[in-house]
């Protein structure tokens, strides 16, 4: 079995126009919100064996949070510049790079692929993931290069204004 870790990343701001899409940072609403769905992460036993980032600042940044709420080490976030703006062709080849020994492996990255990814491998009709959301799936595979579309069991749907459970 293997986990998928589909992420969007945290709230970003839009406060300095003048910055690029690329270098945005999380916004005090995002740095509040995604330590706690890191908690919620670990309370679920959701913990990655490997955590691949867009390097965008407020996908990076996301996952710097989430890593140090799970026991991550934050130096071994991998970033792929392929994550930023990917469809989800490419987004689904990054996952089948990933070695066979990895069971749990989480993407952070943006939205619409995200939301996207998540349809496409589920089946489900998720209208968005929201910011900091995380839509958790399994497969009944032994290799990431098996992966295929509506395969994906739905573990959990996190996201800030859900009303956690635990």
């Amino acid at each position: 079995m293997k986990r998928l870790l589909i992420c969007r990343h945290a709230k970003s701001s839009w406060k300095d126009r003048s910055v690029n899409d690329f270098d945005r940072p999380l916004n005090k609403r995002g740095k509040h919100d995604a330590p706690i769905i890191g908690q919620r992460l670990r309370i679920h036993g959701l913990v990655p064996d490997l955590i691949l980032s867009s390097p965008a600042q407020r996908a990076l940044t996301t996952a710097l949070t989430y890593a140090q709420e799970l026991g991550y080490p934050q130096e071994k976030i991998a970033t792929n510049q392929s994550q930023y703006a990917a469809s989800v062709a490419r987004l689904l080849a990054l996952i089948q790079e990933t070695e066979a020994s990895v069971v749990t492996l989480m993407m952070v990255g943006h939205n619409p692929e995200s939301t996207m990814l998540a349809n496409f491998l589920s089946g489900l009709r998720i209208e968005n993931i929201p910011t900091s959301g995380v839509v958790a799936l399994e497969f009944a595979i032994q290799s990431w290069k098996e992966i295929q579309g509506a395969e994906g069991r739905l573990l959990e749907f996190e996201y800030p204004k859900k009303q956690s459970t635990v």
